[in-house]
Protein backbone atom coordinates (compact mmCIF):
# COMPACT_ATOMS: atom_id res chain seq x y z
CA UNK A 1 0.00 0.00 0.00
CA UNK A 2 1.13 3.54 -0.76
CA UNK A 3 0.93 6.33 1.79
CA UNK A 4 1.14 10.05 1.18
CA UNK A 5 -0.25 13.48 1.81
CA UNK A 6 -2.81 15.60 0.01
CA UNK A 7 -3.09 19.37 0.19
CA UNK A 8 -6.14 21.47 -0.62
CA UNK A 9 -4.16 24.72 -0.38
CA UNK A 10 -6.57 26.58 1.89
CA UNK A 11 -5.51 30.04 3.06
CA UNK A 12 -6.65 30.13 6.68
CA UNK A 13 -5.67 32.31 9.62
CA UNK A 14 -3.81 30.60 12.45
CA UNK A 15 -6.35 30.98 15.30
CA UNK A 16 -3.58 31.05 17.92
CA UNK A 17 -1.92 34.22 16.58
CA UNK A 18 -4.13 35.36 13.65
CA UNK A 19 -1.27 35.06 11.17
CA UNK A 20 -2.60 34.49 7.66
CA UNK A 21 -0.15 33.57 4.90
CA UNK A 22 -0.62 35.24 1.55
CA UNK A 23 -1.05 33.06 -1.49
CA UNK A 24 2.64 33.30 -2.40
CA UNK A 25 3.69 32.01 1.02
CA UNK A 26 1.07 29.29 0.95
CA UNK A 27 2.32 27.96 -2.37
CA UNK A 28 5.91 27.99 -1.12
CA UNK A 29 4.81 26.13 2.02
CA UNK A 30 3.01 23.50 -0.05
CA UNK A 31 6.18 22.94 -2.08
CA UNK A 32 8.25 22.70 1.10
CA UNK A 33 5.88 20.11 2.54
CA UNK A 34 6.06 18.05 -0.66
CA UNK A 35 9.87 18.09 -0.68
CA UNK A 36 9.91 17.13 2.99
CA UNK A 37 7.51 14.25 2.32
CA UNK A 38 9.84 13.00 -0.41
CA UNK A 39 12.84 13.16 1.92
CA UNK A 40 10.88 11.45 4.71
CA UNK A 41 10.08 8.50 2.46
CA UNK A 42 6.36 8.96 1.82
CA UNK A 43 5.07 7.57 -1.46
CA UNK A 44 2.69 10.23 -2.81
CA UNK A 45 2.10 13.97 -2.82
CA UNK A 46 -1.24 15.20 -4.20
CA UNK A 47 -2.34 18.80 -4.77
CA UNK A 48 -5.96 19.85 -5.16
CA UNK A 49 -7.51 22.44 -7.48
CA UNK A 50 -9.64 25.34 -6.28
CA UNK A 51 -10.47 28.73 -7.77
CA UNK A 52 -11.15 31.25 -5.03
CA UNK A 53 -9.21 33.73 -2.87
CA UNK A 54 -9.74 31.24 -0.02
CA UNK A 55 -7.41 28.76 -1.75
CA UNK A 56 -3.94 29.04 -3.27
CA UNK A 57 -4.08 25.84 -5.31
CA UNK A 58 -5.57 27.02 -8.60
CA UNK A 59 -2.83 25.46 -10.74
CA UNK A 60 -1.72 22.13 -9.29
CA UNK A 61 -0.04 21.11 -12.55
CA UNK A 62 2.36 24.04 -12.29
CA UNK A 63 3.23 23.16 -8.70
CA UNK A 64 3.76 19.50 -9.62
CA UNK A 65 5.97 20.47 -12.58
CA UNK A 66 8.24 22.35 -10.18
CA UNK A 67 8.24 19.42 -7.78
CA UNK A 68 9.16 17.03 -10.59
CA UNK A 69 12.52 18.79 -10.76
CA UNK A 70 13.27 18.97 -7.03
CA UNK A 71 12.04 15.60 -5.76
CA UNK A 72 13.60 12.19 -6.31
CA UNK A 73 11.14 9.36 -5.79
CA UNK A 74 7.74 10.56 -4.61
CA UNK A 75 4.77 10.06 -6.94
CA UNK A 76 3.10 13.33 -7.90
CA UNK A 77 -0.67 13.53 -8.31
CA UNK A 78 -3.41 16.06 -8.67
CA UNK A 79 -6.08 15.87 -6.05
CA UNK A 80 -8.31 16.58 -7.95
CA UNK A 81 -8.13 18.17 -11.39
CA UNK A 82 -11.56 19.45 -12.39
CA UNK A 83 -12.54 17.41 -15.43
CA UNK A 84 -15.79 19.37 -15.70
CA UNK A 85 -14.37 22.89 -16.10
CA UNK A 86 -11.02 22.11 -17.73
CA UNK A 87 -10.68 21.71 -21.47
CA UNK A 88 -9.64 18.12 -22.30
CA UNK A 89 -7.23 19.29 -25.01
CA UNK A 90 -5.40 21.46 -22.50
CA UNK A 91 -5.36 18.64 -19.94
CA UNK A 92 -3.93 16.22 -22.49
CA UNK A 93 -1.11 18.59 -23.37
CA UNK A 94 -0.35 19.78 -19.85
CA UNK A 95 -0.21 16.42 -18.15
CA UNK A 96 1.66 14.65 -20.94
CA UNK A 97 4.28 17.39 -20.52
CA UNK A 98 4.29 16.89 -16.75
CA UNK A 99 4.50 13.12 -17.16
CA UNK A 100 7.67 13.59 -19.22
CA UNK A 101 9.20 16.04 -16.74
CA UNK A 102 8.45 13.68 -13.85
CA UNK A 103 9.86 10.70 -15.79
CA UNK A 104 6.61 8.83 -15.24
CA UNK A 105 6.16 9.70 -11.52
CA UNK A 106 2.73 11.12 -12.21
CA UNK A 107 -0.88 10.17 -11.60
CA UNK A 108 -3.87 12.22 -12.68
CA UNK A 109 -6.80 12.40 -10.27
CA UNK A 110 -10.01 13.75 -11.79
CA UNK A 111 -13.13 15.06 -10.06
CA UNK A 112 -16.32 16.98 -10.78
CA UNK A 113 -15.71 19.70 -8.21
CA UNK A 114 -18.24 20.57 -5.54
CA UNK A 115 -18.06 24.38 -5.60
CA UNK A 116 -21.01 25.75 -7.56
CA UNK A 117 -19.50 29.21 -8.34
CA UNK A 118 -16.55 27.59 -10.14
CA UNK A 119 -18.69 26.40 -13.02
CA UNK A 120 -19.84 29.77 -14.41
CA UNK A 121 -16.32 31.18 -13.95
CA UNK A 122 -15.26 28.71 -16.65
CA UNK A 123 -18.39 29.03 -18.75
CA UNK A 124 -20.09 25.90 -17.46
CA UNK A 125 -23.26 25.02 -15.60
CA UNK A 126 -23.07 22.81 -12.51
CA UNK A 127 -26.26 21.07 -13.62
CA UNK A 128 -24.18 19.62 -16.46
CA UNK A 129 -21.44 18.32 -14.16
CA UNK A 130 -22.02 14.62 -14.76
CA UNK A 131 -22.35 14.75 -18.58
CA UNK A 132 -19.37 17.13 -18.66
CA UNK A 133 -17.27 14.68 -16.67
CA UNK A 134 -18.27 11.82 -18.98
CA UNK A 135 -17.71 13.67 -22.24
CA UNK A 136 -14.50 15.42 -21.24
CA UNK A 137 -12.86 12.29 -19.94
CA UNK A 138 -13.86 10.32 -23.02
CA UNK A 139 -12.15 12.94 -25.18
CA UNK A 140 -9.07 13.06 -22.93
CA UNK A 141 -8.62 9.30 -23.27
CA UNK A 142 -8.97 9.52 -27.03
CA UNK A 143 -6.43 12.34 -27.28
CA UNK A 144 -3.88 10.27 -25.37
CA UNK A 145 -4.51 7.02 -27.24
CA UNK A 146 -4.97 8.18 -30.84
CA UNK A 147 -2.40 10.15 -32.80
CA UNK A 148 -5.04 11.85 -34.94
CA UNK A 149 -8.44 12.65 -33.47
CA UNK A 150 -11.74 13.50 -35.13
CA UNK A 151 -14.32 14.27 -32.48
CA UNK A 152 -17.77 15.78 -31.99
CA UNK A 153 -19.45 16.44 -28.65
CA UNK A 154 -21.99 18.54 -26.82
CA UNK A 155 -19.83 20.91 -24.79
CA UNK A 156 -16.95 22.05 -27.02
CA UNK A 157 -16.15 22.71 -30.64
CA UNK A 158 -15.43 19.69 -32.87
CA UNK A 159 -11.91 18.46 -33.58
CA UNK A 160 -10.78 17.52 -37.06
CA UNK A 161 -7.47 15.79 -37.65
CA UNK A 162 -6.14 17.02 -34.31
CA UNK A 163 -2.96 15.72 -32.68
CA UNK A 164 -2.28 16.47 -29.03
CA UNK A 165 1.40 17.12 -28.34
CA UNK A 166 3.52 16.07 -26.66
CA UNK A 167 2.46 12.46 -26.85
CA UNK A 168 2.37 10.55 -23.53
CA UNK A 169 5.71 9.29 -22.23
CA UNK A 170 6.69 5.98 -23.88
CA UNK A 171 3.32 6.00 -25.62
CA UNK A 172 1.44 5.26 -22.38
CA UNK A 173 -0.82 7.79 -20.56
CA UNK A 174 -0.59 8.38 -16.80
CA UNK A 175 -2.67 6.23 -14.48
CA UNK A 176 -6.00 7.95 -13.77
CA UNK A 177 -7.97 8.08 -10.54
CA UNK A 178 -11.55 9.32 -10.36
CA UNK A 179 -12.18 11.08 -7.07
CA UNK A 180 -15.52 10.87 -5.35
CA UNK A 181 -16.95 12.22 -2.14
CA UNK A 182 -20.66 11.50 -2.45
CA UNK A 183 -21.30 10.96 -6.18
CA UNK A 184 -21.58 7.37 -7.42
CA UNK A 185 -21.23 8.57 -11.02
CA UNK A 186 -17.47 9.10 -10.67
CA UNK A 187 -17.09 5.58 -9.30
CA UNK A 188 -19.14 4.27 -12.20
CA UNK A 189 -16.87 6.04 -14.67
CA UNK A 190 -13.78 4.62 -12.96
CA UNK A 191 -15.27 1.13 -13.07
CA UNK A 192 -16.27 1.41 -16.72
CA UNK A 193 -12.72 2.20 -17.81
CA UNK A 194 -10.95 0.04 -15.23
CA UNK A 195 -9.31 3.08 -13.64
CA UNK A 196 -8.75 3.79 -9.95
CA UNK A 197 -11.28 5.16 -7.46
CA UNK A 198 -10.08 7.69 -4.90
CA UNK A 199 -12.82 7.86 -2.30
CA UNK A 200 -12.07 11.15 -0.54
CA UNK A 201 -13.95 10.22 2.61
CA UNK A 202 -12.59 13.03 4.76
CA UNK A 203 -15.96 14.36 5.86
CA UNK A 204 -18.12 11.25 5.69
CA UNK A 205 -18.92 8.35 8.02
CA UNK A 206 -17.32 5.00 7.30
CA UNK A 207 -20.67 3.46 6.38
CA UNK A 208 -20.89 5.80 3.37
CA UNK A 209 -17.30 5.07 2.31
CA UNK A 210 -17.82 1.33 2.64
CA UNK A 211 -20.92 1.47 0.42
CA UNK A 212 -19.21 3.60 -2.25
CA UNK A 213 -16.18 1.34 -2.47
CA UNK A 214 -18.31 -1.82 -2.52
CA UNK A 215 -20.37 -0.45 -5.39
CA UNK A 216 -17.22 0.46 -7.34
CA UNK A 217 -15.79 -3.02 -6.87
CA UNK A 218 -19.04 -4.61 -8.05
CA UNK A 219 -19.19 -2.42 -11.17
CA UNK A 220 -15.47 -2.95 -11.90
CA UNK A 221 -16.16 -6.67 -12.02
CA UNK A 222 -19.38 -6.12 -14.01
CA UNK A 223 -17.41 -4.39 -16.78
CA UNK A 224 -15.02 -7.31 -17.03
CA UNK A 225 -11.80 -5.84 -15.67
CA UNK A 226 -11.26 -8.60 -13.10
CA UNK A 227 -12.57 -9.49 -9.67
CA UNK A 228 -13.86 -6.70 -7.49
CA UNK A 229 -11.05 -7.14 -4.98
CA UNK A 230 -8.55 -6.48 -7.79
CA UNK A 231 -9.86 -2.95 -8.41
CA UNK A 232 -7.52 -0.07 -7.52
CA UNK A 233 -8.89 1.92 -4.57
CA UNK A 234 -7.59 4.85 -2.55
CA UNK A 235 -8.93 6.59 0.55
CA UNK A 236 -8.56 10.05 2.03
CA UNK A 237 -7.90 10.78 5.67
CA UNK A 238 -6.89 13.33 8.29
CA UNK A 239 -4.67 13.08 11.32
CA UNK A 240 -2.99 15.24 13.92
CA UNK A 241 -0.47 13.63 16.25
CA UNK A 242 1.63 14.25 19.30
CA UNK A 243 3.41 11.78 21.56
CA UNK A 244 0.68 12.27 24.18
CA UNK A 245 -2.87 12.07 22.89
CA UNK A 246 -4.22 14.83 25.10
CA UNK A 247 -1.49 17.18 23.88
CA UNK A 248 -2.62 16.49 20.33
CA UNK A 249 -6.27 17.22 21.17
CA UNK A 250 -5.43 20.41 23.05
CA UNK A 251 -3.17 21.71 20.29
CA UNK A 252 -5.47 20.86 17.39
CA UNK A 253 -8.80 21.90 18.89
CA UNK A 254 -8.54 25.66 18.18
CA UNK A 255 -7.65 24.91 14.56
CA UNK A 256 -10.56 22.52 14.20
CA UNK A 257 -13.07 24.89 15.79
CA UNK A 258 -12.54 27.69 13.25
CA UNK A 259 -11.48 25.73 10.16
CA UNK A 260 -13.58 26.78 7.15
CA UNK A 261 -13.86 23.18 5.99
CA UNK A 262 -15.46 21.82 9.15
CA UNK A 263 -15.45 24.40 11.91
CA UNK A 264 -18.57 25.84 13.56
CA UNK A 265 -20.35 22.50 13.31
CA UNK A 266 -20.00 19.20 15.19
CA UNK A 267 -17.51 19.12 18.03
CA UNK A 268 -14.04 17.69 17.56
CA UNK A 269 -15.06 14.58 19.48
CA UNK A 270 -18.19 14.11 17.35
CA UNK A 271 -16.22 14.57 14.17
CA UNK A 272 -13.60 12.03 15.24
CA UNK A 273 -16.32 9.54 16.09
CA UNK A 274 -18.13 9.89 12.75
CA UNK A 275 -15.34 10.51 10.22
CA UNK A 276 -11.75 9.35 9.59
CA UNK A 277 -10.30 12.35 11.47
CA UNK A 278 -7.84 10.95 14.03
CA UNK A 279 -6.34 13.27 16.65
CA UNK A 280 -4.10 11.68 19.25
CA UNK A 281 -0.93 9.64 19.54
CA UNK A 282 0.66 7.79 16.60
CA UNK A 283 -0.60 4.55 18.16
CA UNK A 284 -4.17 5.84 18.04
CA UNK A 285 -3.81 6.84 14.39
CA UNK A 286 -2.44 3.37 13.61
CA UNK A 287 -5.37 1.78 15.41
CA UNK A 288 -7.89 3.91 13.52
CA UNK A 289 -6.47 3.53 10.03
CA UNK A 290 -5.35 -0.06 10.47
CA UNK A 291 -9.03 -1.02 10.66
CA UNK A 292 -10.04 0.56 7.36
CA UNK A 293 -8.87 -2.44 5.37
CA UNK A 294 -11.40 -4.48 7.33
CA UNK A 295 -14.15 -2.11 6.17
CA UNK A 296 -13.39 -1.76 2.46
CA UNK A 297 -11.03 -4.64 1.68
CA UNK A 298 -7.40 -4.29 0.70
CA UNK A 299 -6.80 -0.94 -0.99
CA UNK A 300 -3.75 0.54 -2.64
CA UNK A 301 -3.37 4.16 -1.51
CA UNK A 302 -4.00 6.11 1.68
CA UNK A 303 -3.67 9.91 1.61
CA UNK A 304 -3.65 12.18 4.67
CA UNK A 305 -4.60 15.86 4.86
CA UNK A 306 -2.05 17.44 7.20
CA UNK A 307 -1.45 21.06 6.10
CA UNK A 308 -4.75 22.83 6.59
CA UNK A 309 -6.82 24.97 8.96
CA UNK A 310 -4.01 27.49 9.49
CA UNK A 311 -1.48 25.04 10.93
CA UNK A 312 2.02 26.58 10.74
CA UNK A 313 4.58 25.06 8.42
CA UNK A 314 6.79 23.91 11.30
CA UNK A 315 3.90 21.88 12.69
CA UNK A 316 3.08 20.44 9.27
CA UNK A 317 6.64 19.22 8.81
CA UNK A 318 6.54 17.63 12.26
CA UNK A 319 3.32 15.85 11.30
CA UNK A 320 4.96 14.51 8.14
CA UNK A 321 7.84 13.13 10.21
CA UNK A 322 5.46 11.44 12.64
CA UNK A 323 3.43 9.98 9.81
CA UNK A 324 6.44 8.69 7.88
CA UNK A 325 8.45 7.51 10.88
CA UNK A 326 5.94 6.22 13.41
CA UNK A 327 2.70 5.49 11.57
CA UNK A 328 3.29 4.38 7.99
CA UNK A 329 5.63 1.43 8.67
CA UNK A 330 3.07 -0.15 10.97
CA UNK A 331 0.12 0.63 8.73
CA UNK A 332 1.97 -0.85 5.78
CA UNK A 333 2.61 -4.04 7.73
CA UNK A 334 -1.05 -4.30 8.81
CA UNK A 335 -2.37 -3.64 5.31
CA UNK A 336 -0.08 -6.03 3.49
CA UNK A 337 -0.85 -8.78 6.00
CA UNK A 338 -4.52 -8.31 5.08
CA UNK A 339 -3.92 -8.58 1.33
CA UNK A 340 -6.07 -11.59 0.44
CA UNK A 341 -4.15 -13.06 -2.51
CA UNK A 342 -1.05 -12.36 -4.56
CA UNK A 343 -3.13 -11.38 -7.60
CA UNK A 344 -4.66 -8.43 -5.73
CA UNK A 345 -2.48 -5.45 -6.70
CA UNK A 346 -0.14 -4.41 -3.90
CA UNK A 347 0.10 -0.82 -5.18
CA UNK A 348 -1.34 1.23 -8.03
CA UNK A 349 0.50 0.52 -11.30
CA UNK A 350 3.80 2.30 -11.92
CA UNK A 351 4.64 3.84 -15.26
CA UNK A 352 6.97 0.91 -16.02
CA UNK A 353 4.17 -1.55 -15.23
CA UNK A 354 1.74 0.35 -17.48
CA UNK A 355 4.28 0.28 -20.31
CA UNK A 356 4.82 -3.46 -19.86
CA UNK A 357 1.08 -4.11 -19.81
CA UNK A 358 0.57 -2.03 -22.97
CA UNK A 359 3.31 -3.94 -24.74
CA UNK A 360 1.79 -7.25 -23.69
CA UNK A 361 -1.62 -6.29 -25.06
CA UNK A 362 -0.35 -4.46 -28.13
CA UNK A 363 -1.86 -1.14 -27.02
CA UNK A 364 1.38 0.79 -26.58
CA UNK A 365 1.84 3.64 -29.04
CA UNK A 366 5.15 4.69 -30.48
CA UNK A 367 4.90 8.15 -28.99
CA UNK A 368 5.59 11.36 -30.92
CA UNK A 369 8.18 10.60 -33.58
CA UNK A 370 7.74 13.68 -35.77
CA UNK A 371 4.51 13.91 -37.70
CA UNK A 372 4.79 14.76 -41.37
CA UNK A 373 1.55 16.68 -41.66
CA UNK A 374 0.04 19.83 -40.22
CA UNK A 375 -3.09 18.26 -38.71
CA UNK A 376 -4.67 21.61 -37.90
CA UNK A 377 -4.96 22.64 -41.55
CA UNK A 378 -4.84 19.22 -43.17
CA UNK A 379 -1.60 19.99 -45.00
CA UNK A 380 1.69 18.19 -45.39
CA UNK A 381 4.57 19.92 -43.63
CA UNK A 382 6.09 21.14 -46.92
CA UNK A 383 2.77 22.66 -48.01
CA UNK A 384 2.31 24.27 -44.59
CA UNK A 385 5.77 25.84 -44.72
CA UNK A 386 4.94 27.42 -48.08
CA UNK A 387 2.07 29.31 -46.46
CA UNK A 388 4.29 31.29 -44.05
CA UNK A 389 3.57 35.04 -44.33
CA UNK A 390 6.13 36.83 -46.49
CA UNK A 391 6.65 40.41 -45.21
CA UNK A 392 7.69 41.55 -48.70
CA UNK A 393 4.09 40.98 -49.77
CA UNK A 394 2.85 43.59 -47.31
CA UNK A 395 1.71 46.88 -48.85
CA UNK A 396 1.39 49.48 -46.03
CA UNK A 397 -0.86 51.62 -48.22
CA UNK A 398 -3.39 48.83 -48.59
CA UNK A 399 -4.23 48.43 -44.90
CA UNK A 400 -3.73 45.35 -42.80
CA UNK A 401 -3.51 42.06 -44.70
CA UNK A 402 -5.33 40.46 -41.79
CA UNK A 403 -8.41 42.66 -42.09
CA UNK A 404 -9.97 44.90 -39.45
Amino acid sequence: MQFGIITVGDITADPTNQFTPDDAQRIQDMATAAKHADEAGLDVFAAGEHHSPLWASSSPGTLLAYLAGVTKRIILSTGSTLITTSDPVRLAEEFATLQILADGRLDLMLGRGNSAPTYPWFGRNMRDSVPLAIENYSLLRQLWREDVVDWDGQFRTPLRGFTSVPRPLDGVPPFVWHSSIRSPEMGEQAAFYGDGLMQLNIFWPMSHTKAMVARFRQRFEHYGHGRGDQAIVGLGGQAFMRARSQDAVNEFRPYFDVAPVYGHGPSLEEFMAETPLAVGSPAQVIDRYGKLVEEVGYYQRQLFLLDHAGLPLKTVLEQIDLLAGDVVPELRRIAEAARPTDDVPLNPPTHAELVAAAEATGTRHAGHVGLTEDRWRGLRSDESAAMVFDPTDFDPTAGSPFGK
